[in-house]
């Protein structure tokens, strides 16, 4: 198989964004007088953010509405942000490689439009990619693989054709779904999850140019 197109989640395969999700839930629920658990985190990871607050609100039988829950965790996002960015370990060398190689490349994540435009904002990489796909473009979020058929779609090939690059068990089985070649790359917040229909596992971006070379 040649692979023609490479598609990225985004939180906790480019950037290392889930401790700062994670300290966002933790002070959204602890204001209502509730912890936010390893549990409740290994459900809602990688998934569209109406499902995440729906399942805070039905966790702890809040009052709260889930757009209402969406948008304080976004403005406590956004404010740890700038302290807490960093991109993960051979991410830059891996956008050089596909670059050089003239592979086209799209961004597909659960993540909204506000929070991934101001994460790529951090080092304007926004432009690098053909186009960024984010929970309100598509009806149906991870695990269903509409997001990676919409990406296939917009790069104009079959979707085996596709790399998708994920981190999440939601977004393995949306790749999956769609027939893409899903690579799970595994860091401290995904090490212990087990990925039975990811095609390659890796430790590291960094790992991903020599399966892509293969091709």
């Amino acid at each position: 198989m040649t692979f023609k197109a490479v598609a990225f989640d985004m939180d906790g395969l480019m950037f290392d964004t889930e401790a700062i999700y994670w300290e966002a839930a933790t002070r959204l629920l602890g204001r209502r007088g509730f912890p936010y658990t390893d549990e409740l985190n290994r459900r809602i990871m990688g998934r569209p953010p109406q499902f995440c607050f729906q399942a805070m609100i039905a966790e702890y039988e809040l009052p709260d509405t889930w757009q209402v829950l969406q948008q304080e965790s976004q403005e406590l996002f956004l404010e740890l942000l700038p302290t807490r960015y960093a991109p993960m370990p051979g991410l830059h060398s891996l956008l050089d490689f596909l670059e050089y190689m003239h592979i086209p490349k799209a961004i597909c994540t659960s993540s909204t439009k506000r929070i991934a435009t101001a994460v790529l904002a951090q080092e304007n990489m926004a432009s690098r990619f053909d186009f960024i796909l984010t929970a309100e473009d598509i009806t149906h979020g991870k695990p269903s693989p509409d997001i990676y058929l919409t990406a296939a779609k917009r790069f104009r090939i079959p979707p085996n054709e596709m790399i998708v690059l994920e981190d999440s068990v939601a977004g393995c089985q949306a790749a999956h779904g769609a027939d893409a070649f899903c690579v799970v790359v595994l860091a401290e917040h995904n090490r212990n999850l087990d990925f039975p229909l990811a095609n390659q596992i890796v430790t590291s971006l960094a790992l991903v140019e020599p399966l892509i070379n293969a091709s």
